[in-house]
C-alpha cells in the first residue's frame, strides 16, 4: 500500500515542495526513512511511532518505508513528523487526506504537535506553485494566516488532526485582520530628543535615516554615541506591509518569531556582541542560516566598539553593503539571504578612548593610535557615507536639559525626502539615495555651477576616490531631498562633506 502526503522544505528563505510519500508492505516489521535527512529527520522514527502509539493508535506491524522526495535535496527539521504520521495512518486507518492539501509539523512523544521553524516561507512558496490548503501547529496559525488567500488549520495534537480527517471533528479556516495587525501601535520606549546636545551628530543621523546612508559615530567614551544609534529606528519610517513579510520571512527561518505577534511591523534593530565570529553576523550552519546581517535586513545593524570585532568579521561587510544581500556558501549549499540594511558604527578614537578629548589627555603613542584605527580597512571605511565626531556635551546643556526636538517632528522631514525618493525610483529597482547606480547619479544629482566648482576643489585637494566622490554626491542629493529642493546647491555639497572628513582622527 502506498500514498503521497504533501509537505514542504526549507532552503535559505525560500520554501520548496516536499512529497512524503509512505509505503507499508508486508515483512519484517522495519520502520526506514530515506530522502538525504538530517539526524532530526531519522530520529522521527521514534517520535511518531511513540506519537501514533500514545494518541491510542496502532503502527502497522510491517515494513514501513517513507521517502522525501525530491531525493537529491538536503532536508532537516522536525517539520515531516505530522505528515510521516498522517501518512501512515492513511494507509492503516482510511484517512481521507487529499493530496492538494499541505501538512507540516513536529511530534512530541505524547502527540502534541509543536511549533516549527519556517512556517512562513514555505506556505507562501508553495502558494506560489498552487497550494491553498494547510495544516499547521497551533502555536504557527497565525504566522501562516499572514498569507492571503489560504486556508489554514492548526491542531494541537495529532489525535485532534485524524479526526478532523475523518470528519468527526468540524473546524473552520482560521482568520485573521492582517490590517489591524499590521497597523498595531507600536510605541517606542527611546525617543532622540533625550539626548541632549550633538547637534551635528543628530543631523547626521537624520540625513543617514531620510537616504539609507551608512553612519560612523567617533568620540570619547561618554559622548552618546550608543544613545544615538539606539534611536534612529524612531526616526525612520514605517515598514510597508511588503517589508514586514521580507522581515517576518527571514526570523521565521531563524525561529525568532513571537507566536503571539507573528508579524514584525517595526524595523529590526540589531547589536552583535564584539566577539561575535563572522559565521555570527553573516549566517552559518551546515545548512546556512541567517546571521545578524540578514537580521537586519529593512533595519539597523549597529556595531559599537568597531574597531574590536575580528578583522574577517569587518571584511564580511564588504558584499552586504555594496550589493544588499549576502552569500553564504557551506557544505550543505550555497545561499543568498537579503540583507539590505543601515549601517552604523560606533568608535572610541583611540585605544584609551581621550585622543581629542578637551577634557582629559590622551595617554596613547602615534603607534598605538594608528595601529587601532588600522584595524578597519580602507575600503570599509570608504563603504561609510557619512562620519561624525562625538565631543563631549557641556555641562550647561546637561543641567539645563533644554528641550530637543522629538523623534516624530524629525521622522516626519524623514518620511518626506523619502516619499521624494519613491517618486523618483518608482521604475526602477533601486529605493534609496545611497543605493543609486552610476547612471542615476548622472540623472538625477543636477549640481549647480558654484557647487560643482566646490567638488572639483574637493577632489583635488580632498584626494577623493571614485566611491567617495559618488558618495558625497548622494549624500548631497538626500541633504537636497530634506530641503525640498531639485537642484543640489553649494551649502549642500559643503555639509556633505563636512561629514566626509574625519574632524580629529588622523587616520579614518
Amino acid at each position: 500500500m502506498f500514498c503521497r502526503i504533501k509537505s514542504g522544505g526549507i532552503l535559505g528563505i525560500e520554501g520548496f515542495e516536499v512529497d512524503v510519500e509512505v509505503d507499508v508492505s508486508n515483512g519484517l516489521p522495519q520502520f526506514q526513512i530515506v530522502g538525504l535527512g538530517d539526524k532530526a529527520i531519522n530520529e522521527a522514527r521514534e517520535r511518531v511511532r511513540s506519537a501514533i502509539k500514545n494518541t491510542g493508535f496502532q503502527l502497522p506491524v510491517k515494513r514501513i518505508t517513507v521517502n522525501l522526495s525530491p531525493s537529491h535535496i538536503k532536508k532537516q527539521g522536525t517539520l515531516y513528523d505530522l505528515p510521516i504520521a498522517i501518512g501512515i495512518l492513511k494507509l492503516s486507518m482510511g484517512l481521507d487526506c487529499p493530496e492538494d492539501v499541505v501538512l507540516l509539523g513536529e511530534l512530541s512523544l505524547d502527540g502534541k504537535i509543536n511549533p516549527i521553524k519556517g512556517v512562513l516561507p514555505i506556505v507562501l512558496s508553495l502558494k506560489a506553485l498552487g497550494y491553498r490548503r494547510f495544516i499547521v501547529p497551533l502555536g504557527n496559525l497565525m504566522e501562516a494566516c499572514i498569507v492571503n488567500d489560504v486556508e489554514v488549520y492548526g491542531f494541537e495534537t495529532l489525535k485532534e488532526t485524524v479526526d478532523f480527517l475523518l470528519g468527526k471533528m468540524e473546524k473552520k479556516p482560521f482568520k485573521i485582520n492582517l490590517d489591524e495587525l499590521f497597523m498595531k501601535s507600536q510605541d517606542f520606549i527611546l525617543d532622540l530628543s533625550e539626548v541632549y546636545g550633538q547637534h551635528q551628530a543628530k543631523r547626521a543621523v537624520e540625513i543617514s535615516a531620510a537616504g539609507m546612508h551608512h553612519l560612523m559615530l567617533i568620540g570619547p567614551p561618554g559622548t552618546g554615541k550608543s544613545m544615538l544609534a539606539k534611536r534612529i529606528i524612531t526616526i525612520m519610517p514605517p515598514m510597508t506591509f511588503e517589508e514586514a513579510v521580507e522581515v517576518t520571512r527571514i526570523y521565521s527561518v531563524a525561529g525568532l518569531l513571537d507566536e503571539k505577534n507573528p508579524l514584525i511591523t517595526s524595523r529590526p534593530f540589531r547589536n552583535p556582541l564584539t566577539n561575535a565570529s563572522d559565521s555570527a553576523l553573516v549566517g552559518g550552519g551546515t545548512i546556512p542560516q541567517p546571521g545578524d546581517i540578514s537580521l537586519a535586513h529593512r533595519g539597523v545593524l549597529f556595531l559599537d566598539e568597531f574597531p574590536e570585532f575580528g578583522r574577517k568579521a569587518i571584511e564580511t561587510l564588504r558584499q552586504p553593503l555594496e550589493d544588499g544581500k549576502v552569500t553564504v556558501s557551506r557544505v550543505g549549499g550555497r545561499i543568498t539571504f537579503p540583507a539590505e540594511f543601515l549601517l552604523v558604527v560606533a568608535m572610541n578614537p583611540c585605544p584609551c578612548g581621550n585622543y581629542g578629548n578637551p577634557q582629559k589627555a590622551c595617554s596613547c603613542t602615534p603607534i598605538q593610535l594608528k595601529s587601532y584605527q588600522s584595524r578597519i580597512s580602507g575600503p570599509i571605511i570608504d563603504r561609510i557615507d557619512l562620519k561624525v565626531w562625538l565631543n563631549p556635551v557641556k555641562k550647561e546643556e546637561l543641567m539645563n536639559m533644554n528641550s530637543e526636538e522629538n523623534s516624530e517632528k524629525i521622522r516626519m522631514r524623514v518620511m518626506k525626502a523619502m516619499e521624494i525618493q519613491k517618486e523618483r525610483f518608482k521604475n526602477s529597482s533601486t529605493k534609496y539615495n545611497s543605493r543609486m547606480t552610476n547612471e542615476e547619479i548622472k540623472k538625477y544629482c543636477v549640481v549647480t555651477s558654484d557647487g560643482k566648482k566646490l567638488l572639483k576643489n574637493a577632489v583635488e585637494r580632498l584626494n577623493l576616490t571614485g566611491r567617495g566622490y559618488m558618495k558625497v554626491l548622494k549624500v548631497s542629493r538626500t541633504i537636497a531631498d530634506l530641503e525640498g529642493e531639485d537642484k543640489i546647491s553649494t551649502h549642500h555639497i559643503a555639509e556633505a562633506l563636512q561629514f566626509r572628513i574625519g574632524e580629529k582622527t588622523p587616520y579614518i
